[in-house]
């Protein structure tokens, strides 16, 4: 069955609706000009009170590695995902923590290219010029389907919805599902209604 990651945690309320609708990791955006940026200090308040069992993702747009390694210490993060133009090389420095590297998707995929990174997982998402990640917006999951063979998780994000989860999760095969957007009310606010339908539809059978 599918893992359901939401994104763009702010605050313990929602955190906890999250794990309550049974969500099998939370992501924390470190990213101080996304409209989700939590600080550190408070992402390590929220976690603290969160099952050992939820999954702790950071995520992280070309910040300095030092950084990077501090602020997941101090959070106790599981997963570290980078979403920026991080290298291959780059990638690489953090010996200690799964990585999942993003991808962003106009209208293909350049396959050697995202070989070249030996991370833990793959994430794809929507390219925008002007928003890293949190646009609403999906694009061709057809794209995906150069992927067979990988041996990977796949984490697929941009523009889920309960409406259309299932049909994406047939069409690209995912191991995981990442919503953001779709389950808030503002940016970094989330509907708790919203998340229990969203994880219902992806975790179900047809």
């Amino acid at each position: 069955m599918v893992k359901v990651k939401i994104c763009g945690i702010t605050n313990l309320e929602d955190a906890k609706a999250s794990v309550k609708a049974g969500c099998d990791a939370l992501g924390f955006n470190f990213y101080k000009k996304s409209p989700r940026y939590i600080s550190p200090e408070k992402a390590h308040a929220i976690i603290r009170q969160l099952p050992l069992t939820t999954v702790k993702i950071g995520v992280f747009v070309n910040a300095k590695a030092d950084q990077i390694r501090q602020i997941a210490r101090f959070c106790n993060l599981n997963i570290l995902q980078f979403h920026g133009n991080e290298s291959p090389e780059f990638c690489r420095k953090f010996k200690k923590y799964k990585i999942i590297k993003t991808f962003h998707i106009k209208d293909k995929i350049n396959l050697s290219e995202i070989t070249r990174y030996k991370t833990f997982a793959y994430l794809f998402d929507t390219f925008s010029v002007f928003k890293k990640g949190g646009t609403g917006r999906k694009f061709n999951w057809d794209i995906l389907s150069c992927l067979v063979g990988i041996k990977k998780p796949i984490f697929l994000a941009g523009g889920l919805n309960a409406g259309n989860v299932r049909k994406a999760i047939e069409v690209t095969r995912p191991d995981w599902v990442d919503v953001c957007s779709y389950v808030e009310t503002s940016p970094g606010k989330k509907d708790h209604e919203k998340i229990r339908v969203f994880i219902k539809a992806a975790k179900s059978k047809r």
